[in-house]
């Protein structure tokens, strides 16, 4: 990347709500500018929240850990994102609210952003067709790759939206379950792997796959792979994706081989689980990481 390519994180921020009460700020947009804020990246965070509680509590979080808050537009209508966890017979029930002010991110807001970049979004972020039109009306800058993380949240996708949108991307990432969830299921991951290559015309296609680690599928056929050591103590899984995700974007960044980029997106994801939530306001946590 140049000296003037900058990232953009386009997408929801959140808070999870607990049956006691409890409210834990995340969103996988938000966790990876976070993470990449931490790492010396700067990044363009472009959301919404909405002119109540939570969303003063999001624009303080984000100016305490240094985060640049002008691209948050202030919904004076829709309420800031929530979901909603309910826990039954032991399991934790999910309902992401409809209807956010991240769902109405407003294309007008959106102009005079830098155009030359990387310019990452999930698909949650683009469920509401407002949302998706100011997505679109950035996407449209030449100089701008996009970094697609997928995120398959049910009743919120469908295939053909989410296949317009790997037609846009140079780099894609996403776990074993979606990729097989997308149509690309037989047993042989790495044989789907290069049909969902060789059909979009990826730069790279980066497969997450828990405890057997990942792989990445490079545009001249090369496979890279990683495997996690063990991990002595895990307090939850929440975010190790959006760790990961952050990892790898600082590695494009910083024009790492894809090789270290992967060994230390998956070190990071490995740390991230020893935390309780996403992310973490220690600046310490991230020193081994940057570069």
């Amino acid at each position: 990347m140049t000296d003037k390519a900058q990232v953009l994180v386009f997408g929801e921020v959140l808070f999870d709500c607990f049956p006691g009460g409890e409210q834990v700020l995340g969103g996988a947009p938000f966790n990876v500018a976070w993470h990449l804020q931490a790492l010396g990246e700067q990044p363009h965070f472009i959301s919404r929240v909405g002119d109540d509680e939570l969303g003063g509590k999001i624009l303080s979080a984000m100016n305490d850990w240094g985060m640049d808050a002008s691209t948050v537009q202030l919904d004076p209508v829709h309420s800031t994102g929530r979901v909603e966890i309910e826990v039954i017979e032991d399991e934790p029930h999910y309902t992401i609210i409809p209807d956010c002010a991240y769902d109405f991110i407003d294309a007008e807001g959106v102009a005079g952003l830098p155009s030359n970049g990387i310019l990452y979004h999930g698909t949650l972020g683009l469920r509401n067709p407002v949302s998706r039109a100011a997505f679109q009306r950035l996407a449209k800058q030449p100089e701008l790759s996009i970094f697609l993380d997928v995120n398959l949240r049910s009743p919120w996708w469908s295939k053909d939206e989410v296949y317009r949108c790997l037609e846009r991307a140079q780099w894609v990432k996403l776990n074993e379950d979606e990729l097989q969830q997308l149509g690309f299921c037989s047993a042989d991951i790495r044989e789907e792997m290069s049909k969902m290559q060789s059909q979009f015309q990826l730069q790279q296609l980066i497969v997450t796959r828990g405890g057997e680690g990942a792989l990445v599928l490079s545009e001249g056929g090369g496979f890279d792979s990683v495997k996690p050591k063990s991990v002595k103590h895990i307090v939850d899984t929440v975010g190790a994706g959006d760790a990961f995700t952050a990892i790898y974007i600082h590695g494009l960044m910083s024009d790492w081989s894809v090789a270290d980029s992967l060994t230390m997106a998956q070190q990071f994801a490995s740390e991230v689980i020893g935390l309780r939530g996403a992310i973490t306001t220690d600046p310490d946590f991230y020193r081994h990481f940057i570069d």
